[in-house]
């Protein structure tokens, strides 16, 4: 009987053990490409098959290098995008984060190619860690548009209009909801950046058809059967995938990506980190 409860007390230890490893050195480097189709009556011939690259949440530091952000830049051109959409916590504190390596990060940045733009918003660790002054001369530098309470609309040579919206940082920043959604039209095609997911309950009265968050790490530990581990203030309601919410317009895809890097622990279990390629399809 001691022989036997042993035996089950080291296989439990392994197992422990194994997961550790996984959580800690596997998952976190195990990127994952997650394929979406946005189809909409808005979605005029000359948006049809607009390719956008959502990426999230990098969070630079020890857990997550400038070195493999310029692997992930890597990965990101190879997927070909038209667009490229970053929505914030670049790096988990500025301040603490080296010279050179933020010179190395930005060099990364400004080798992400996508002819219709790339652009960004705040989160919550852009905004705190010393880095609020800085992030949009720091992002700009590199080639994106770092959108602040404003739109942004892209115009095809036939006159469509693809809108972006950018709102700030809902926990750290000062976001303007109302002047700045109440400039998108109704017959445009609209994407709003947000770093938090959850305040989409709050815009059913935009013409909003899509927005893009982060910032809940998927729940970076997921447990089957289980709620997330790892909890985020306004990413809690919607903490990972597509979420399709009712609009006085028309319907709103959410869409909350996973990230990159990690918070609070180097861990990740059941939520890899992941890139977004959305296609754009009329109806």
């Amino acid at each position: 009987m001691v022989r036997k409860m042993a035996a089950v007390l080291a296989l439990l230890l392994l197992l422990l053990m194994g997961t550790w490893f996984y959580a800690a050195r596997i998952e976190p480097r195990s990127l994952s490409v997650t394929n979406i189709e946005i189809t909409s009556k808005q979605v005029s011939d000359s948006l049809d098959g607009i390719r956008i690259v959502q990426f999230s949440d990098t969070q630079l530091g020890e857990s997550f290098t400038a070195q493999q952000l310029g692997n992930l830049a890597k990965r990101i051109n190879s997927l070909q995008p038209d667009l490229v959409v970053f929505t914030g916590d670049l790096i988990d504190h500025y301040t603490r984060y080296g010279l050179d390596n933020r010179k190395q990060a930005q060099r990364a940045l400004a080798g992400i190619n996508a002819p219709l733009g790339k652009f960004a918003v705040y989160g919550n660790h852009d905004r705190g860690g010393g880095g609020s002054g800085r992030y949009e001369r720091y992002l700009e530098a590199a080639g994106f548009k770092v959108l602040v309470n404003e739109i942004y609309p892209i115009v095809t040579a036939d006159g469509d209009r693809l809108v972006l919206a950018g709102l700030d940082d809902y926990l750290l920043g000062e976001p303007k909801p109302e002047s700045t959604l109440m400039q998108l039209r109704p017959d445009d095609f609209n994407l709003l950046l947000l770093h938090e997911p959850d305040p989409a309950d709050r815009f059913s009265e935009y013409p909003i058809d899509l927005q893009l968050s982060g910032h809940s790490h998927g729940g970076q530990i997921r447990i089957p059967f289980m709620a997330p581990l790892v909890t985020t203030s306004l990413g809690e309601t919607y903490v990972a995938g597509p979420y399709s919410l009712p609009g006085q317009y028309r319907p709103m895809t959410l869409y909350v990506n996973r990230g990159i890097g990690t918070t609070r622990m180097p861990l990740r279990l059941f939520s890899r980190p992941e890139l977004t390629l959305i296609r754009l399809a009329g109806m």
